[in-house]
């Protein structure tokens, strides 16, 4: 007896959009279902026709079909949404869980959905005093360590000056815009948004104050991240705007300071810890990176000095979230966009990224629970 089309939905609500991370069954992607004996074609609705994703998701349909009784051949099949479909969807991605939605023809109201009390997500604010300390070495190793642990996560590069994060997450495929709402690409299980997509490696963004916290917004409001346990967020060094834009649109963020082990470098790390908490931004911890290198003979040489990460947590009175050891191959997977956590877990370095990331997820974790549900309306 062959497969009903109600068996063919059924086995498609496990399927997951590549890029949306939701069911394609719940986004109406499912254009249709034939059965022909034991001969399944299911054609999948598209947003946008180039889909640098469409491979996977074929794979992805014809073994959730193919996994069926009395299926012997699963065909594959694409179309591309109309403008109401994209609409359609971009509305459904964007109403808020438990919320009694948009009306109808009516336009969708900039919201920053980590800004709202019943929001589960952490912003953590990766921060450093100047450049050259290796802090967006830090966020991406730690996103991924994060994600490892089970979390869904989402980097946010914020150094709209020197963006760094896409070529660490070795992301080379643009965002997709579904109806002016933009899709940020996703490698190692991490969400990634940055100026680095919109503008060219060698070209310099010369913006002031009110165009950054505009840029900012836009990454916040336009963009669909869904609702990730982590949006770690890849501060520019120094105090400037963006953290005070970063203060406005999402008060309850953690700022984690990064620095070396050098009295210099600490001092300097010193003033952009105490800008937080100037505009009301809670300072979780500090993380020392470059601590020391381990040589061929097993010893440790301290070459940037010892003892400025403890020193700084001493002065904030935070805890001294982790070391970091340099190492050659933590350079040349930020070069190569293939972070040491993911390409090598098993390193030393790779291993004080993953006790980070779950001293951050578990001893680090906010006292108060903050839950939609929880919310006295």
């Amino acid at each position: 007896m062959p497969v009903t089309e109600a068996q063919v939905i059924d086995a498609l609500r496990p399927v997951q959009d590549p890029e949306l991370h939701r069911s394609i069954v719940d986004l109406d992607m499912v254009g249709g279902v034939d059965i022909n004996d034991t001969n399944v074609a299911v054609n999948v609705t598209l947003t946008v026709a180039g889909c640098p994703l469409r491979a996977e998701l074929t794979d992805r349909v014809s073994q959730a079909v193919g996994a069926l009784d009395d299926v012997d051949q699963v065909e594959v099949s694409f179309g591309v949404m109309t403008d109401e479909q994209r609409h359609a969807l971009r509305e459904r991605l964007q109403a808020q869980p438990g919320g009694e939605g948009q009306a109808q023809g009516q336009p969708q109201a900039p919201n920053i959905p980590f800004a709202e009390a019943g929001a589960r997500t952490r912003v953590l604010g990766i921060s450093s005093g100047k450049g050259g300390v290796g802090k967006s070495s830090v966020t991406v190793n730690v996103a991924i360590a994060l994600a490892r642990l089970g979390h869904e996560v989402g980097v946010l590069d914020a150094d709209v000056y020197g963006f760094s994060v896409p070529r660490m997450l070795g992301i080379d495929q643009q965002p997709v815009v579904i109806d002016q709402m933009i899709v940020p690409p996703v490698a190692y299980d991490v969400k990634c948004i940055s100026m680095g997509f919109f503008a060219g490696e060698d070209q310099p963004v010369i913006w002031r104050g009110p165009m950054l916290h505009k840029a900012l917004e836009q990454f916040l409001t336009d963009v669909y991240w869904g609702e990730p346990d982590f949006l770690l967020v890849d501060m520019p060094p120094g105090t400037g705007d963006v953290a005070l834009s970063v203060a406005q649109f999402m008060p309850r963020s953690e700022v984690f300071v990064v620095t070396t082990p050098q009295p210099a470098a600490q001092r300097v790390a010193q003033r952009s810890a105490l800008m937080a908490r100037k505009v009301h931004l809670g300072v979780a911890g500090v993380i020392e990176n470059m601590s020391w290198f381990t040589g061929d003979d097993g010893k440790r040489y301290e070459i940037f000095g010892r003892g400025g990460g403890q020193q700084l947590a001493d002065q904030l009175e935070v805890p001294l979230v982790g070391q970091i050891p340099l190492v050659t191959a933590l350079r040349e997977g930020g070069d190569e966009g293939r972070p040491i956590v993911a390409t090598e877990p098993d390193s030393e370095a790779a291993r004080a990224f993953s006790a980070v990331a779950q001293q951050i997820a578990t001893e680090l974790a906010p006292k108060r629970i903050y839950r939609r549900e929880l919310t006295i309306h």
